[in-house]
């Protein structure tokens, strides 16, 4: 009986040894992690921080490119009737992406770029949202801005799209070193 009760705790012991060997080996740390940067950039700043970005995280660069390139004349933000003006006004409006979705099946972590527009993400960035398979995948926004923080557009990115993984995401005007690792930091 004694055998037998002995070799019982030693089945069970085995068991839970495998199981959390097994665990430990599909926990991913930030380096093993496939990361994709993706970025809308109307005026190239938000592109240059992208770029920064996909190099310090080790990531691939994929730039949201409008099917009809913003003027200086649709960017007017003081123009009521200006094109962006238009598409901020109008939640429901999704302007087109030039070229093919990029796949995003390979990547566990996606930076989402974008410069803030009255205090959001721009309508180009739902469209891209809406267009890819971003379940499961773990979503980290960064912005560029004159003067809005990132805070409300992060808000609204994550009661539009609730069932999708946000992290808080960060404003990067300044991307040095320490806000680069900082953002980076989101992934673990």
């Amino acid at each position: 009986m004694n055998k037998l009760i002995l070799a019982l705790f030693a089945l069970i012991g085995f068991s839970v040894a495998t199981c959390a060997r097994q665990k430990q080996d599909t926990v991913m740390t930030p380096a093993e992690k496939k990361v994709l940067i993706v970025c809308f950039s109307a005026t190239g700043t938000t592109a240059k921080v992208a770029q920064k970005l996909a190099q310090t995280a080790h990531g691939d660069l994929y730039a949201i490119t409008p099917e009809k390139p913003y003027t200086n004349a649709d960017l007017d933000w003081t123009n009521k009737s200006s094109r962006s003006s238009q598409e901020m006004n109008h939640p429901e409006t999704r302007p087109a992406i030039k070229g093919k979705p990029v796949n995003t099946a390979g990547y566990d972590v996606v930076f989402i770029g974008y410069p803030i527009w009255w205090d959001l993400a721009p309508r180009i960035i739902n469209t891209f949202i809406e267009s890819h398979d971003l379940k499961g995948k773990i979503l980290i926004p960064f912005a560029t801005s004159g003067g809005s923080s990132i805070s409300n557009s992060v808000a609204t990115l994550k009661q539009t799209y609730p069932e999708l993984n946000w992290k808080k995401g960060m404003l990067l005007n300044r991307a040095n070193e320490n806000t680069l690792d900082a953002c980076i930091s989101q992934m673990e």
